[in-house]
């Protein structure tokens, strides 16, 4: 399966983004999708997930109530709603799916500015 982030960009503080990850290739329903993201000289941190079904979703707890992820199975798209973003969230931000191999997106940059 092949994937393409799209949706990163330059906001202020308080902003909101949406974040898109579309698959080809294979259908999401195959498997389980989600993010993370890196920023500069820090490892890669888990954001959210949604199961195989579609019927569970994770996060981190620093991220509940900010951070919503959803899928589009008709459109085979992945996305990231993320509200009352900070400077920390600041991180190029790759989608995955996750089967018996794991495959990634190239990333998308997310700046927050103060």
């Amino acid at each position: 399966v092949q994937l393409q982030a799209s949706g990163g960009g330059l906001v202020q503080a308080g902003g909101s983004l949406r974040l898109s990850c579309a698959a080809s290739g294979q259908t999401f329903s195959n498997y389980a999708v989600g993010w993370f993201r890196q920023a500069p000289g820090k490892e890669r941190e888990f954001v959210a997930a949604i199961s195989r079904s579609g019927s569970s979703t994770h996060y981190p707890d620093s991220l509940k109530g900010r951070f919503t992820i959803s899928r589009d199975v008709a459109k085979n798209t992945l996305y990231l709603q993320m509200n009352s973003l900070k400077p920390e969230d600041t991180a190029v931000y790759y989608c995955y799916a996750k089967g018996g191999y794991t495959y990634w997106g190239q990333g998308t940059q997310v700046t927050v500015s103060s």
